[in-house]
């Protein structure tokens, strides 16, 4: 701008010296019709250089004047969508803050004035599922899908959390409803180890353990999913796989389909142990004691006491005769200790329980790095209060 008014200063000064120094003012005749005008070169020139800066001056008026406008104009237009925008922002604040009552207000309040009623009504689902109110997560997943429904093609992270929500509910109609959504993207399951994952708990959700034992190779396989859930998932699937042929049909069958599976999959401690809790909760001891024996006289890992303890065994004399063998080397070994403990428990054995578990507390005193957890306390209480020691 100061470039300009200096240019046009230059100009005048320019223009009123030159009379001065040619001498000469020149004229110019312009002939329009029967009129003639005629200028000298300054005056012609002069009224250019004001008809250029008028129109320069216009020019930026009017450009102002029209952004100020829009400007008005937008405010005025959109100031209900920033309103809505500013609710989402909150809710969302709300949402991560655990705050679930407060965030489904503010999200289901903010879905249309923000324009963002899918991820609104999304998380407006999600806050109700956490307070764990279905008919308001079943009414903002409803409302979700009629916003979906004006797509071509629903984004797969908001089916994956649809299903999800409806899984959560733990109902056998929003159960229904969750297979409906994954058989629609069952092309999906292969891509997307997410829908993988729903896929398999849903299998096993509804007691189609062979479904989710076919899963479980794609399963493990996948790098996105974790051991502890592949084990889990192995656990559930296999023990009720196990536990159908035998309700269902009969020991032989059980026998049968365990001896058909392949070494590979018998060998994982998961499958192993779902099938020993089978023969335990069905008091067949023969086979169970044939499978555990071979693993007991080597040095187990810390995982096979853990899973150990919590099989019902009723007649452990065989097992419980190993593991005193291991302490009569070990004496003070926590592991053996407790699955001393554990299996004289299971065997109705109180006394011989209740020593194996005051020697472990004892240990703590020798150094030991807190050799006992919260099983093995809620054990030995059982042992003493079957032995009427209750105060104790």
């Amino acid at each position: 701008m100061i470039r300009f008014i200096s240019i046009i200063a230059l100009f005048f000064v320019v223009l009123a010296l030159s009379p001065i120094l040619i001498g000469e003012k020149g004229y110019i005749l312009i002939s329009m019709a029967d009129n003639i005008y005629e200028l000298t070169i300054y005056t012609a020139l002069f009224w250019l250089t004001a008809l250029i800066v008028v129109g320069f001056f216009s020019y930026k008026l009017i450009k102002g004047g029209f952004k100020f406008s829009f400007k008005a104009w937008n405010t005025i237009a959109f100031a209900n969508r920033r309103k809505g925008i500013a609710t989402f922002n909150k809710g969302l604040s709300a949402y991560l803050l655990d705050d679930f009552e407060n965030a489904e207000k503010l999200l289901a309040k903010s879905a249309k004035p923000a324009r963002r009623q899918q991820s609104a009504y999304l998380l407006a689902a999600s806050a109700s599922a956490k307070q764990k109110i279905n008919e308001n997560t079943n009414h903002y997943l409803a409302l979700l899908d009629k916003e979906s429904a004006k797509f071509d093609k629903d984004d797969i992270s908001n089916t994956l959390v649809k299903i999800k929500l409806l899984m959560n509910q733990q109902g056998t109609e929003t159960d229904h409803k969750a297979r409906l959504l994954i058989d629609d993207n069952h092309r999906q399951i292969g891509h997307d180890y997410r829908l993988l994952s729903l896929e398999t708990i849903l299998c096993i959700t509804e007691k189609r353990f062979e479904a989710a034992i076919d899963h479980l190779p794609a399963v493990r396989k996948n790098k996105h999913i974790s051991e502890a859930f592949v084990q889990e998932w192995e656990h559930q699937a296999y023990y009720g796989a196990f536990n159908d042929k035998i309700i269902k049909h009969d020991q032989a069958a059980l026998k049968d389909y365990w001896q058909g599976m392949s070494r590979k999959i018998k060998a994982r401690e998961a499958v192993l142990f779902s099938y020993c809790k089978v023969l335990a909760e069905q008091n067949i001891t023969e086979p169970l004691t044939a499978l555990l024996l071979p693993m007991l006289k080597k040095q187990p890992s810390d995982s096979f006491f853990n899973l150990l303890r919590t099989l019902p065994i009723q007649q452990s004399e065989s097992l419980i005769s190993v593991v005193q063998k291991h302490l009569h080397k070990e004496n003070n070994s926590p592991q053996w200790l407790s699955c001393l403990g554990h299996l004289a428990l299971m065997g109705g054995q109180w006394v011989m329980a209740e020593k194996a578990f005051r020697s472990l507390l004892k240990l703590e005193k020798s150094g030991h790095k807190l050799p006992y957890d919260k099983q093995d306390l809620q054990a030995l209480a059982h042992a003493l209060t079957a032995q009427n020691q209750h105060q104790t």
